[in-house]
């Protein structure tokens, strides 16, 4: 029973700790971001298992993230308000050709990352011609472009 609690107990600080981290933490790794995450992985090892390194332990680990997992997906479609509160939800950072700065603060994404998404995604390099940029619950950002010829007021 003590591998249940600490596998619990650790499954939701590291919840927590991405989640704090925000949505573009993982998104995007670059090779710091990997070893960080293979140091968090080896650091939460020892808190998973104690001194417990039967197969029986680790499948009891195992068991228990995959039945966590499980029931908190099983309880996200059930209940709206525990899936925004788990998964966040999109944030629009440009709605119609408008910038949120406030947001793009808020989420850590500066008018680079968004031209970066535009171009690969878009082939758009100027952001007055990006009408919709949407920052995903996955971290990626969707970039949708101004139709031609479309005018905004006071904008053109």
């Amino acid at each position: 029973m003590e591998l249940v609690i600490r596998c619990l107990v650790l499954y939701v600080l590291i919840w927590f700790f991405f989640r704090i981290a925000g949505k573009r933490a993982l998104r995007d790794m670059t090779a710091f971001d990997f070893v960080l995450l293979l140091i968090i992985s080896e650091c939460t090892q020892q808190g998973l298992i104690g001194k417990d390194y039967s197969i029986t332990g680790a499948a009891t680990v195992v068991a228990t993230l995959l039945g966590a997992d499980i029931l908190l997906s099983l309880l996200k479609q059930r209940f709206e308000k525990l899936e925004r509160g788990i998964d966040c939800v999109p944030v629009i950072l440009i709605e119609a050709g408008r910038v949120h700065p406030d947001r793009m603060r808020k989420e850590r994404v500066d008018e680079a990352d968004i031209m970066a998404a535009a171009r690969q995604s878009q082939g758009i390099g100027r952001l007055e011609d990006i009408d919709y940029a949407i920052l995903e619950v996955s971290g990626g950002l969707s970039i949708i472009p101004r139709e031609r010829g479309q005018r905004r007021p006071g904008r053109d």
